[in-house]
């Protein structure tokens, strides 16, 4: 049975994703201790997911992929072996937070490929949370389709718009958030080099002095 999205799912599934998440922690061999100490997720709520007695948010499934150093894709995906992989819309995984937000995973699970490519989609006026950096080498890009993103990248805000790119070093703190009053849909590729083989938790990066900043968004939304 293939793992569905966990704020869509059953319960069987939501099993299935818990003991997905429980063999990537044993082929780690990490403890729920030491899990949480690597993604900011609490050992009670690690243990909650494991059982399938609770349904992460689409941020708790992320801090929990990138404690284990992978990605959300290996996490709902099958991993594939065929040189050519059509995934149809049908068949994609799309994990969809309560505040309404969507991620649609366009790319496949690929042995020892830890490489994400996913289509973002963001109601107006909300946030999409804080997530947690990556280890030193990690990539992204982001693209703008419409709409207007505010991205803070270790609490630097950059405005982007239709049309609009990014590229941005994966080791550091990044967050997304919707300012406009239309919905925010971007691509954005996560290039998790090395992540596999890590053996201590993410530091966060230094993006401190960023390129060509945006200008900061209208106060009260992040």
């Amino acid at each position: 049975m293939r793992a569905r999205p966990p704020e869509a799912t059953s319960a069987l599934s939501v099993r299935h994703l818990g003991d997905r998440i429980r063999r990537q922690r044993a082929e780690r061999g990490l403890s729920l201790a030491a899990l949480a100490l690597r993604s900011g997720v609490s050992r009670s709520m690690l243990s909650a997911v494991e059982r399938g007695a609770k349904a992460p948010t689409v941020l708790v499934l992320d801090r929990i992929a990138t404690g284990l150093g992978t990605s959300i894709a290996r996490l709902l995906g099958e991993e594939r072996s065929a040189r050519v992989v059509v995934l149809r819309r049908r068949d994609q995984d799309v994990s969809r937070d309560p505040s309404g937000w969507e991620r649609r995973i366009l790319s496949p699970v690929l042995k020892g490929v830890e490489f994400e490519f996913m289509r973002t989609t963001i109601p107006p006026g909300v946030d999409a949370g804080e997530f947690t950096p990556h280890t030193g080498g990690s990539r992204e890009y982001l693209a703008m389709e419409r709409g207007v993103l505010r991205l803070l990248l270790d609490g630097a805000p950059y405005v982007l718009r239709a049309g609009d790119s990014v590229y941005y070093a994966g080791d550091c703190v990044h967050a997304f958030a919707n300012p406009g009053d239309a919905p925010c849909v971007y691509y954005l590729v996560m290039d998790l080099a090395g992540e596999r083989s890590r053996s201590h938790a993410p530091a966060p990066g230094g993006l401190t002095t960023p390129a060509t900043p945006g200008a900061a968004a209208p106060g009260g939304l992040r």
